[in-house]
């Protein structure tokens, strides 16, 4: 394919982040006739729905993750900086960038950083349980959920071990589910065998939702399958239950105005997340209108009404010109649509002189895993649970995926697990068990 050269009075597309909404709105925008520049922190593109699979030693982070110079390497007119945005001087069309001298020209800017794990104002809370935002937050995961199996094996009181063998997940979500169905699995099939002295079965998985159901947001009856199949693996679930104090290996629930404390030697939060930093930068440098959790307002066609050349994509956009007026989930299929719009959008305004309709998300539905080969499917107008939810589930996360090795290895490391019931990368790395 014949690469546009570019000129001084090409147009040049700043995108910041390298997530779905970034990456699908660089690749739209490859080989045409525009300067695109993709800004990230990173120098990957991480497929965020698998990280609970690298926390319980199913994948390896590089099954799930692709460089982005090697994802973008075909399209010439697309350059890749691994930085850091600080601040934006929309007067002057400028980024500050955290390692570099000067300023980065931009006549267009993509904002498209994703988001953070939300502790709701109880940040102290970030010391005592862990999220699962990052490579780096998975691989503390997968430590601590493995170190702890290690000490329940040589702790002889029964408490202590019983503690240790305590997982207590916050947040009923897609996330929370996900990771509840994968330990349960690995403590009842894939890890007994390998232990002598510790019963890893008796491992006490309780799973904490403030909400009246887990998945709320599917239809109730898929609620109720995955309740109940998640009951099946020996999870316990504790709805209606709030949580009220994290601390040390301590964790304190409220349900019915009783308060309760489980000792767990594994926390992990999966109850939100909330917009970039970058949210505030702009609503400060711009005067843009953010919501409550930190997300920028923005017009019908993803740009900012005081700035229609910046455009604000992903998990850090509230899109709310729904029929129903709410605002669309922070799901990677909204933020590569965004990206892909956009990219359109721009092309249709800078190069064709045409106007482009309205953003339009087509939800073509909701998946959740619970286990292996069981999960439950919102296909709109049909609803599936049970193994062929699990194949749609396993065939679109195939899709999605960046890379045709990343592809291969999971199909594979999938199958392997199918047949098996055994983990392969059960690895404890950095900090051990003992440091």
């Amino acid at each position: 394919m014949s690469v546009p050269a570019i000129t001084p009075k090409t147009p040049h597309v700043v995108i910041v982040g390298g997530g779905f909404g970034g990456l699908y709105a660089a690749k739209s925008l490859g080989n045409q006739p525009v300067k695109v520049t993709l800004i990230d922190k990173r120098n990957f593109h991480l497929f965020q729905p698998l990280l609970y699979q690298i926390a319980t030693g199913s994948l390896s982070p590089g099954d799930i993750a692709s460089p982005l110079r090697s994802v973008l390497r075909h399209y010439k007119n697309i350059e890749v900086l691994m930085d850091e945005v600080t601040d934006i001087l929309p007067d002057t069309k400028q980024l500050v960038l955290k390692n570099e001298a000067h300023p980065l020209d931009y006549d267009i800017l993509i904002m498209a950083p994703g988001s953070v794990t939300h502790y709701f104002g109880h940040q102290t809370w970030a010391e005592h349980s862990q999220g699962l935002k990052t490579v780096e937050e998975a691989l503390d995961m997968r430590r601590q959920i493995f170190s702890n199996f290690e000490l329940a094996e040589k702790e002889t009181d029964p408490q202590k071990q019983a503690a240790l063998l305590t997982f207590v997940i916050i947040g009923g979500g897609p996330t929370g589910v996900e990771l509840a169905g994968a330990l349960a699995e690995l403590s009842r099939f894939s890890l007994p065998q390998d232990f002598r002295r510790v019963d890893c079965e008796q491992a006490k998985i309780i799973l904490v939702e403030m909400g009246l159901r887990i998945l709320a947001a599917y239809p109730e009856e898929l609620s109720q399958k995955a309740t109940d199949t998640l009951k099946e693996l020996g999870v316990t679930i504790r709805t209606g239950t709030s949580v009220t104090e994290i601390q040390d290996q301590v964790v304190t629930l409220s349900h019915n105005n009783h308060s309760e404390e489980i000792h767990a030697g594994t926390i992990l939060w999966a109850a939100g997340v909330k917009a970039s930093g970058l949210g505030q930068v702009l609503a400060e440098r711009l005067g843009c209108e953010l919501d409550r959790g930190g997300r920028v307002m923005v017009g019908p066609d993803l740009s900012l009404a005081s700035h229609p050349e910046i455009f604000v994509i992903g998990d850090l956009a509230n899109f709310s010109h729904t029929p129903d007026q709410k605002p669309l989930p922070g799901v990677a299929p909204v933020a590569m649509q965004e990206g892909r719009y956009v990219a359109r959008l721009i092309l249709d305004k800078t190069l064709r002189r045409q106007a482009s309709p309205p953003f339009k998300y087509h939800n073509k539905g909701n998946l959740a895993v619970i286990g292996i080969k069981e999960a439950v499917a919102d296909l709109n107008n049909l609803h599936l649970n049970g193994f062929i939810a699990w194949l749609i589930w396993a065939f679109v996360h195939i899709c999605y995926l960046i890379e045709f090795d990343n592809k291969l290895m999971v199909m594979f490391q999938w199958a392997w697990t199918m047949l098996t019931r055994r983990h392969g990368a059960r690895l404890i790395t950095g900090k051990g068990a003992y440091d």
